[in-house]
């Protein structure tokens, strides 16, 4: 009998012994269960505000970028519109000019000899407007004496500028655009950019008017 009692107060100590070894198993697998789960959390947490870090950043410099983008838009137009006033008062600088007559008719004498330099064809047709045919015919002796082996032919239609001459071969196949407007188109990104260099001389896109 005391045998019996003594095998079940051994099997009962082990059974004890066992269950304290589980629950403190269980215990320690608790713990890192959590643990493990607690780091998760915290790698996700990290991965999350990096990406909204990352989110807001991207979104902030789209902003800016916009923000710089819209300002370019403004200073080109800004600069566009300084340039096409100044190309007005050229047009009005020019017409003021014109009324100086011994000063413009000697222009006018320098445009067109310029114009017929460049000429290999010896027989050329000068064209102008109505005021500036008035000037030239009555200085045309002046004109032709100037231009030594060249014959020139006064054309009778006149054609709209503000001022200058247009020169074309005999056979009407070469010209040479000397008018106000003709210069004006030929050296229209030069003064374009001289006119920038003037009025925004610290600027670096002085050089370019359209910087995009």
């Amino acid at each position: 009998m005391n045998q019996v009692l003594e095998l079940e107060q051994a099997i009962l100590a082990r059974a004890q012994q066992l269950a304290d070894q589980y629950a403190e198993q269980a215990q320690k697998t608790r713990e890192a269960i959590l643990r493990d789960a607690a780091e998760r959390l915290r790698q996700r947490e990290q991965r999350e505000e990096a990406n909204a870090r990352q989110l807001s950043e991207r979104h902030y410099r789209q902003r800016v970028q916009a923000a710089e983008l819209r300002l370019q838009s403004h200073l080109d137009r800004m600069r566009w519109n300084l340039v096409r006033r100044v190309e007005d008062r050229l047009a009005e600088r020019m017409q003021a000019f014109i009324k100086d007559e011994s000063a413009y008719l000697a222009h006018l004498r320098e445009l067109l000899q310029a114009a017929a330099e460049q000429f290999e064809s010896d027989r050329l047709v000068v064209q102008c407007n109505a005021a500036d045919r008035k000037r030239l015919q009555a200085d045309w002796a002046a004109v032709e004496a100037a231009l030594p082996g060249k014959t020139l032919r006064l054309d009778e239609d006149v054609i709209d500028s503000l001022g200058g001459v247009l020169l074309h071969s005999d056979d009407g196949r070469i010209r040479v655009n000397n008018t106000f407007e003709g210069r004006m188109a030929r050296l229209r990104l030069r003064l374009q950019q001289a006119i920038l260099e003037r009025l925004l001389p610290t600027s670096p896109e002085s050089g370019n008017l359209f910087t995009g």
